[in-house]
């Protein structure tokens, strides 16, 4: 099975990683179980797993993408992104990702922002897989992100995406 992530560039501060639609990965089998059913409800079981410890990986294909076709037969940014999750760390199989399920969406223009599933980071929150100290280190990379944009030209009605 290949990586979902695959390396671009590498160092000991940062790791550059690109991950293609239709690329091969392991979740948590609740995780894939909702997102193929469509079903969110099933996304807090996961967490109530996750929280236990007691989970198992599943199979899954990766199927976002930041750009999509434009009416000239190119590519467009759909949105900008940014995942708040533990460091990537290298495995004998690859890289392990630890995802901490809130998101800040940005549209590619930078004029409006918004997060993606905060129900979700509270819930891991309450569960206690986001320690305080994680929460505080959380809530100061958003700062960072949200003081990055211009001030002037954004707002937190949401991205529409």
């Amino acid at each position: 099975m290949t990586a979902a992530l695959r390396a671009l560039a590498g160092t000991g501060e940062a790791l550059v990683t690109a991950c293609a639609p239709g690329a091969e990965a392991r979740w948590p089998a609740l995780h894939a179980k909702a997102r193929d059913d469509g079903d969110r409800s099933v996304r807090t079981e996961a967490f109530d797993a996750r929280a236990t410890g007691l989970w198992e990986l599943a199979d899954a294909v990766w199927f976002s993408a930041f750009f999509v076709p434009d009416s000239g037969g190119g590519r467009r940014l759909w949105n900008r992104y940014v995942n708040y999750e533990h460091p990537t760390r290298r495995t004998e199989d690859g890289f392990d990702t630890f995802d901490l399920a809130v998101d800040l969406v940005v549209t590619p223009d930078l004029t409006r922002w918004g997060w993606k599933d905060e129900d979700e980071y509270a819930h891991e929150r309450r569960l206690g897989i986001v320690s305080g100290a994680e929460y505080q280190a959380v809530d100061d990379a958003i700062e960072t992100a949200v003081t990055s944009l211009d001030p002037g030209n954004c707002d937190d009605t949401g991205t529409g995406a």
